[in-house]
């Protein structure tokens, strides 16, 4: 089966569409400091996807040359916001985790500070890291079990491997975490679960996995002018349940932020 993250993002919308009539006004804070097209694109989505929501974003837009300080500053300010995205990457020249770890609990949408991931791994944080949690959602509308099964995540970075892992873990999934310099043919051999977060065009190749594995690709880089996934696409022909790259768990994502920021305005209400 292949997903069709377009059309599970507007139901997971239409979701939150109910969900939000049970707030008042809400604003996100938007700190950006990088100032490209791909960026920009994705600024404009969440732009787009708040709207929907009746929530107002109010951007904080720094330069490229922006320092660790203006950074942390920006931060601070947004923080009067009930939600705050830091956008990433950041600048070279800015200290990533003094930014990021600038994120009160309280409006911390992307789970991204350290305190927040660690209480996400311990399934104590209301958010949920936006690439695990559309993962989560996809096994919700396509059960799958999790519960002693062989995962494998390839990738360690803060946005799709560690969070993907510390997911699985708390589904009760037996996870192994490998990066893209391992010997990945070895490593998936036999997985009932495979995500991917390395960021290597067509890393994983059909001959590697086994028929009816489970492949959520949130792998995306760009190849021959196209943004492609770590899988080639001819997995899928193999896999029970396959996430494309483009329109798998991109669109999720994006609509995941909104849904955090619920969780954690319930909690601040409560």
């Amino acid at each position: 089966m292949i997903i069709d993250g377009k059309a599970l993002s507007e139901q997971r919308l239409a979701e939150l569409k109910l969900i939000r009539a049970s707030f008042g006004p809400l604003s996100l804070g938007h700190v950006v400091a990088t100032d490209d097209v791909v960026i920009n694109s994705y600024v404009k989505i969440k732009r787009r996807v708040a709207g929907e929501l009746d929530i107002e974003v109010r951007e904080y837009r720094l330069p490229e040359s922006a320092t660790t300080a203006e950074v942390v500053d920006a931060v601070q300010r947004a923080s009067k916001e009930d939600g705050v995205i830091l956008q990433l990457p950041l600048p070279p020249a800015v200290d990533a985790i003094a930014a990021r770890n600038a994120l009160p609990l309280s409006v911390d949408v992307d789970a991204l500070s350290d305190e927040a991931f660690k209480l996400f791994s311990e399934n104590n944080y209301p958010a949920t890291p936006p690439v695990a949690a559309a993962i989560r959602y996809i096994i919700q509308q396509h059960p799958i079990e999790v519960v002693g099964k062989k995962v494998v995540v390839v990738g360690r970075g803060r946005l799709v491997g560690e969070p993907a892992a510390a997911l699985m873990r708390n589904l009760g999934g037996d996870v192994t975490v490998v990066d893209s310099r391992d010997d990945l043919a070895a490593a998936v051999a036999g997985a009932d679960i495979i995500v991917l977060g390395a960021g290597v065009p067509f890393i994983l190749k059909p001959e590697m996995i086994r028929e009816g594995v489970a492949i959520f690709d949130a792998g995306a880089s760009e190849s021959s002018g196209k943004v492609v996934g770590d899988a080639d696409p001819a997995c899928a022909a193999k896999a029970a349940l396959f996430t494309p790259v483009p329109r798998g768990i991109g669109p999720l994502t994006i609509v995941e932020i909104f849904a955090n920021l619920f969780e954690l305005k319930r909690r601040t209400v409560a």
